[in-house]
Order: structure tokens, then sequence, then C-alpha cells
């Protein structure tokens, strides 16, 4: 079972990363502390993953074949990669990480790519962000004027925020581990050497080990640089980022969390102004997002070359 262990690594920092997603903009307009932020996200990803892993799965062991060698160093080689991304403080792609690392371990391998299902995941980047963005902007366009109007008067407005974004928080969390545990141990469950239940309990359990550990660097990036958000913008982006990793969740395609509110945050910025959004930030959160695949295809080759023999 030591060859578990990049997976762990793997969930480990998808968890330090990924969390931002999730909480960054509640704990940035101060609707809700970080710890408390930190533990249902832990809490609820893991719930998450073990209810509504199963479909991502299927997904990623479709991609290409695997074994207990080609899994280990693809794992090793996503979750070094994300960690070296929440070290830089950058929200990335788990889902890239892993699906670069595979498909750099498959081309030095030798072993066939099924490009149309890869086609699917990589099409599903681009449309969970800009699906995000586009429901943000409707929600904070057209739906926030209303909300204001009518809560606006009540003495308890500041709290029913805050409970909103705490509810929405607790979807989110429940949608990053139901769509992103596959990004952790579909891989295993691929070669044959750990099961479904088994691999959703572990992939689910690293995770909230990830946000429990180190996430505060990437949740300051999202929840306070990219754009200044009130309470219920806030709200609103959470809301649009939960509904589409929840949709590709029951698609059983797994997709970034991060790409989605990013997304979310930026169709927020648009209704305030394209000159609220930090471009530079913006910038270098894209420039990582393309960048991550392509280095954890070629650290996955590099590792196959080193271990591959060794493990057989």
């Amino acid at each position: 079972m030591w060859t578990i262990i990049p997976a762990v690594l793997m969930g480990w920092s998808l968890g330090a990363n990924d969390a931002a997603n999730v909480f960054g903009l509640g704990v940035g307009v101060r609707a809700v502390r970080y710890w408390v932020a930190v533990g249902l996200t832990a809490a609820f990803s893991l719930l998450g993953a073990f209810l509504g892993g199963a479909r991502g799965m299927a997904t990623y062991s479709s991609v290409a074949a695997q074994s207990m060698a080609s899994s280990f160093c693809v794992a090793l080689a996503a979750g070094l990669t994300v960690a070296l991304m929440t070290w830089r403080g950058l929200p990335v792609s788990t889902t890239q990480a892993a699906v670069g690392a595979i498909i750099g371990v498959a081309l030095v391998t030798g072993r066939a790519v099924d490009w149309g299902v890869l086609g699917r995941i990589a099409l599903s980047w681009v449309a969970s962000p800009v699906g995000a963005m586009i429901l943000a902007y409707l929600l904070h366009r057209f739906l926030s004027p209303l909300l204001e109007a009518k809560l606006r008067g009540l003495v308890l407005y500041d709290r029913v925020i805050r409970l909103g974004i705490v509810a929405v928080g607790i979807w989110g969390a429940y949608a990053l581990g139901a769509n992103n545990v596959a990004n952790v141990t579909g891989v295993y469950v691929g070669a044959g050497v750990v099961s479904i239940p088994v691999a959703t309990l572990i992939g689910g359990g690293s995770i909230a080990l990830g946000v429990i550990t180190f996430s505060r660097r990437v949740m300051e990036t999202v929840g306070e640089r990219l754009v200044p958000l009130g309470p219920l913008p806030a709200l609103l982006a959470v809301a649009a980022q939960a509904a589409s990793l929840q949709v590709f969740a029951v698609l059983g395609v797994p997709v970034s969390a991060s790409q989605a509110v990013v997304g979310a945050v930026v169709g927020i910025g648009l209704v305030k102004g394209v000159r609220t959004v930090n471009r530079r930030q913006l910038f270098a959160i894209v420039a990582g997002w393309v960048l991550t695949p392509a280095l954890a295809g070629l650290v996955g080759a590099l590792f196959w070359l080193a271990f591959g023999p060794l493990l057989g």
C-alpha cells in the first residue's frame, strides 16, 4: 500500500489549493472565520467524495490504461505540481495536473490514449469557468438589486448574508469532494490497486488534511486579491462556482474548482466594471493554468523514466 503515498500527496495538495475556491470569498469579506471555513470544507468535501465521487473515477479510468507503477508516477507528478503552485499562492487546476501527468506517462510508455474522453475533459476546462462567469454575472446583474431591495431594510441583513455564504460554502465543499476526488485516486482505481469506496475515502481524507494544514495562502489570493467583493457578491460568486462543480460531478467529468471560482469572481467584476478586476493577478492565475498540465506531463514522464523500471 506504500504506492498510495503519492495519492495522499496529491489529495493534500488539492485540499490546500482548492479550499480557497469554497470559502475564500467568504473569508475575504469577513463573513466567516478562517478556521470555521477550514473545518466545514474538510468535513463536507470528505462527505462529497464518499457519496458522489464514483462517476469521475470511471472517467479517469478510461483516459489511458494504468498499472501500479504508472499510477504511482502519475499521482506523484500531479501532486508535486499542485504543491508547487500552492506554495506560489496560485489557485490551479488539479484536474489539469492529473490529466497532464496521465498523458505524459502514457506517451513515454506507449500506452493508448482515448482522445475522445480527453477532448471531453479538455472542453470542460473551458466550459466550467465560462459557465460560472456567465452565471455569476447574471446573478449579480439581475438578482442583486432585487435582494438588496428586499433585505436591506432588515435588521438581520448581515446575518442573513453570512448564513447564506456558509450554506453555499457547504454545498461548494460537497461538490468539490464529489467532483475532484477522482483527481486523487482515479488512476489507482483504473489500475485495480484499490476499490472505488476505498479510493473515495483515501482521496477525501487526504483532501481534508490539505484543507486543514495549508490552505490559507491560496485562500487569500482568491478572497482578497483578484476582485474586491462585498458579502452579497461573494455569496453569488460561490453559488455560481458550486453550481458549476455540481453539474459536472453529475456528468462524471472532473473539472477545476479553481477555474470555476475564478470565472465566477471575474463575472462579478465585469458587472462592477472591468477596471475592478486585478488583471495582473488574473494573468498570473491563467499562466498557472497553462503551465500546470505541461509541467505535470513532463514531470510524470521523467518519473516514469526514473522509477518505472524499479516499480516493474
